[in-house]
């Protein structure tokens, strides 16, 4: 089996079984050349919508009280019903899963629009029945090259939004800003942007959260201007756990390139190593041992 997309820290290996995967969508399954949306959907025409990125590991969804949370609260936000309470949105994803028989392995992306819509436009009164609720189900592992060898990260010229702009706790289909910044990274032969916020300090990458380590301390950014994550949380609850400094804080480029080593968090890759920044390698251009560390003990949590 080969890596998709073997450079992107989305990226995964290919398994067969995902070509009989079946998509839900709205209660039915379809094959994934039948799954469909109306062309007046609202998450096609405008992105009005909410997402969640979720993982089955051994029978059990990781962490699936703060997903569902975390969607219900984006959905509240935009005022979107779901048309289910949160018991019921997560009897939803087991029937997915139940469906293509799945117990171990898997990286679930659900997607909640507005819904149909009568014409192409902003308005959200123009909304025809219910929400568009979308399962994607699939036997996922993160690419073991990658996190063997680290990812390249390029500084992007793209900054990350304030909650006056775009709240980024609010996990939006809407993410044409970090689509820009990761092409910009893609161009300078990078796999992954790295982004500062409204201040020049750093805040997150365009798809994932990112800590550096300095001494045994773990520094990650204030949290103002990046994304919600759980996995992120994780990393800093399990560093913590282990008796160790973590510091929410604003933090330069300049203490980012002098760092011993440096690392992402998602939900699919878990803890993914950086390597370089700008060209620059951290510490010694390699996976560290420290990083190695931190992924021990996520990888305890999610097993246990």
């Amino acid at each position: 089996m080969t890596p998709l997309s073997s450079s992107s820290s989305q990226s995964y290996v290919k398994d067969p079984r995902n070509d009989g995967v079946e998509i839900y969508v709205n209660g039915e399954f379809f094959s994934r050349d039948e799954a469909k949306v109306s062309i007046f959907d609202a998450g096609f025409v405008l992105g009005d919508g909410v997402w969640e990125g979720l993982r089955l590991i051994n029978g059990k969804l990781l962490a699936i009280d703060e997903h569902i949370d975390r969607i219900f609260e984006g959905a509240r936000s935009i005022q979107l019903d779901i048309g289910f309470d949160k018991a019921g949105l997560v009897d939803e994803i087991w029937k997915c899963l139940r469906h293509n028989k799945m117990e171990d392995g898997v990286h679930i992306r659900m997607m909640i629009s507005r819904g149909r819509k009568s014409t192409p436009n902003q308005d959200p009164r123009f909304i025809v029945g219910g929400a568009t609720i979308v399962i994607v189900a699939e036997w996922k592992q993160p690419n073991p090259e990658l996190k063997a060898k680290g990812l390249k990260l390029m500084t992007s010229t793209i900054r990350c939004s304030t909650p006056d702009v775009f709240d980024l706790r609010l996990n939006s289909h809407s993410r044409l800003n970090f689509i820009q910044a990761l092409i910009q990274a893609i161009n300078m032969g990078a796999d992954e942007a790295l982004m500062l916020d409204d201040r020049g300090f750093v805040a997150s990458c365009n798809s994932t959260n990112f800590f550096i380590i300095r001494g045994d301390e773990l520094w990650t950014s204030d949290g103002m201007t990046c994304f919600n994550g759980i996995t992120r949380k994780k990393a800093i609850k399990v560093w913590k756990e282990a008796g160790l400094t973590v510091r929410e804080a604003p933090f330069t480029l300049a203490e980012v390139y002098s760092a011993d080593e440096a690392f992402c968090t998602g939900t699919l890759g878990g803890i993914t190593p950086v390597a370089t920044i700008d060209g620059r390698p951290i510490g010694t251009g390699k996976p560290g041992p420290k990083t190695a560390r931190m992924n021990d003990l996520y990888q305890a949590y999610i097993q246990g």
